[in-house]
């Protein structure tokens, strides 16, 4: 197993399930922004804001950035050999810090240029995107799903490379729409037209609700974070076995760790 810790304030350690680093280097058949990657509406966060929510790989200004641009290496060499793309992101229960997790890696990924990926957020009971980043699409993810509105009308883009499709309204029956038939259908088509090298969804907690067991089949893999003595042992162990029953589990993260670096 590896490891690979976060040294300052709530840090984060990642255990992957390879056992092995692979060299290969994840690549994109074609970056050039086509028609519909042009089409998503161009928008920036505040850099205050990012500090504040703790997502540190977009403007870099903070070193702990490092952590979460070696999980980023990781997880695209595991994706790479595999033929993976999509990769659920999902924690036992709240407050474990998925959705940080999901921001920074999905923004380091922005960084690697031959890389285009696709961050969603299928946490519709709580969406979390709006208040991380002080933006939305001019649609819910829940529109999109649904018919009623476009791809460019339900995605932002972030530079070149990152789109994302935010959650502006919660879903009461949110599992049933997650595991439609339909739902399964324009996400492949979102993929068709969008042709991401990663897809990251961020999903709501595992214990307590059936919307993560609900979207699983649509994903290759998940990565599951816990959060330092708040996620129990009995917790985490009970969503790994669940998770590698149902799909490929990419990894765990232990969140918010504190060291003491002297």
């Amino acid at each position: 197993m590896d490891h690979f810790p976060r040294q300052l304030g709530d840090s984060l350690w990642f255990r992957s399930t390879e056992k092995t680093a692979q060299q290969a280097v994840h690549s994109s058949s074609n970056l050039s922004l086509d028609h519909t990657w042009k089409d998503l509406e161009v928008v920036d966060v505040d850099g205050d804001r990012l500090e504040r929510s703790h997502i540190v790989t977009l403007h870099r200004s903070d070193p702990t950035h490092a952590t979460f641009d070696m999980m980023r290496t990781k997880t695209l060499q595991t994706l790479k050999k595999n033929e993976w793309t999509s990769i659920a992101i999902t924690s036992p229960t709240p407050l474990c810090g998925k959705t940080t997790v999901a921001l920074n890696l999905a923004f380091s990924l922005s960084h690697q240029l031959d890389c285009r990926t696709v961050l969603i957020d299928f946490n519709m009971k709580t969406p979390g995107f709006e208040q991380f980043l002080g933006v939305s699409a001019p649609f819910s993810i829940q529109d999109f799903l649904c018919g009623s509105s476009s791809l460019e009308q339900a995605f932002v883009r972030f530079g070149e490379n990152l789109a994302i499709g935010t959650t502006s309204k919660t879903a009461e029956f949110s599992a049933e729409l997650l595991q439609s038939s339909e739902t399964a259908r324009v996400l492949r088509e979102m993929k068709s037209k969008l042709a991401p090298d990663v897809i990251i969804y961020d999903m709501p907690k595992m214990l307590g609700g059936d919307d993560v067991t609900a979207f699983l089949p649509n994903v290759d893999c998940a990565l599951l974070v816990a959060a330092a003595e708040h996620s129990t042992f009995d917790e985490i162990d009970r969503c790994e076995r669940h998770l590698s029953e149902r799909t490929n589990l990419l990894g765990v993260v232990l969140n918010k760790c504190l060291f003491d670096v002297g």
